[in-house]
């Protein structure tokens, strides 16, 4: 199997540079992964296709302002530190442009001094291990003088840093939003539960290398990045019940989809659970849990648009990808939304 096979043309006018004003007023196309049948709707109207007993699986990860802008202390040039996984209180993973500026030794600065970053070690793929010294809380600095780290699709600034959450965000340690579940706002969620379908709630920590292209040509060689997961043992036994009682499991976003087929047995069960995934989902593989999935339109040639094509299948993912474009769907992060089920 190629990458090239996940290859789709793309128009660069239809990649959403900014999310609607009312979340769940996205476009939806709905596909039925059996018959292929392409229904187009508007997201609020997802309801359509849940039923009572159903469960609705969500990441409740929140994204961190992970993007820091500074100075060399020596020098005064210009640095960018992407932070990309917490290894202790104070020490970091970190994407540092331009590379050069950050020598082990070099000192970074930002907000004139009261956070300041220590190169320690140069690692794999270039990323720097960084220590940073400050008076106060981590936290609070950082939400201060970072910036949300969007994907580079998008050029335009971000007026609103709440847009690129969830209305339901609660665990700090994400790098990118997963957004599926941006489409949902508390009204809609409500009206869900108020049906009699239950949500259950994990955590999946999205790293940056969820936009990493894939590089190589076969796709059974490239090899997945990592990302932190969680689920406890109540939210466990509500995906168990919904599966031993009939119920559909729905998942919200590939994050959810990763974590749920990571911690699941081979007879779908599950049990709580956290660690590192490095799962990757591309056709051939043999779902253990996951039945739905809600999620947006992904990069060609992504390990995303893979994931989507083992669920629903590559014939009918390219199909309804081709007729989104011909239909001026919004794309990627900001983008509308894709529903990929079976006839209900």
């Amino acid at each position: 199997m190629k990458t090239s096979d996940f290859y789709y043309d793309l128009p660069k006018e239809l990649i959403a540079q900014t999310p609607l004003k009312d979340r769940a007023a996205s476009r939806l196309l709905v596909l039925d992964k059996n018959s292929g049948k392409i229904e187009h709707k508007v997201f609020r109207d997802i309801k359509e296709y849940l039923k009572p007993g159903d469960c609705l699986v969500i990441n409740e990860t929140r994204v961190i302002p992970a993007r820091l802008i500074g100075e060399r202390k020596s020098t005064g040039a210009r640095v960018e530190i992407l932070l990309l996984k917490r290894l202790d209180s104070d020490r970091w993973e970190t994407l540092v442009y331009p590379g050069k500026k950050a020598k082990p030794g070099n000192v970074i600065s930002f907000g004139g001094g009261v956070l300041e970053a220590e190169v320690e070690k140069v690692i794999e793929d270039g990323n720097r291990i960084v220590k940073f010294k400050y008076e106060g809380i981590f936290e609070e600095l950082l939400d201060r003088l970072g910036q949300m780290p969007l994907p580079p699709y998008i050029t335009e600034k971000l007026e609103d840093k709440n847009r690129y959450q969830t209305v339901y965000a609660k665990n700090e340690g994400s790098a990118a939003a997963p957004t599926a579940g941006l489409h949902f706002t508390n009204e809609l969620l409500s009206e869900i539960e108020e049906m009699g379908v239950k949500i259950a709630r994990l955590t999946l920590h999205v790293g940056l290398g969820t936009f990493r292209p894939v590089k190589v040509e076969n796709v059974d060689e490239h090899i997945m990045h990592s990302e932190y997961y969680s689920l406890t043992q109540d939210q466990a036994d509500i995906i168990n019940n919904t599966r031993a009682q009939g119920g559909r499991i729905f998942a919200v976003g590939t994050t959810s989809v990763r974590t749920l087929e990571s911690i699941a047995d081979e007879n779908g069960h599950l049990q709580a659970k956290s660690g590192w995934t490095n799962i990757f989902i591309y056709p051939g593989y043999k779902f253990k849990l996951v039945d739905n999935l809600i999620t947006n339109f992904h990069l060609p040639e992504s390990t995303l648009v893979m994931l989507v094509s083992a669920l629903a299948g590559k014939e009918n993912i390219m199909k309804a990808y081709s007729e989104a474009v011909k239909e001026k769907y919004r794309f990627f992060s900001f983008g509308d939304a894709m529903l990929i089920t079976t006839s209900r």
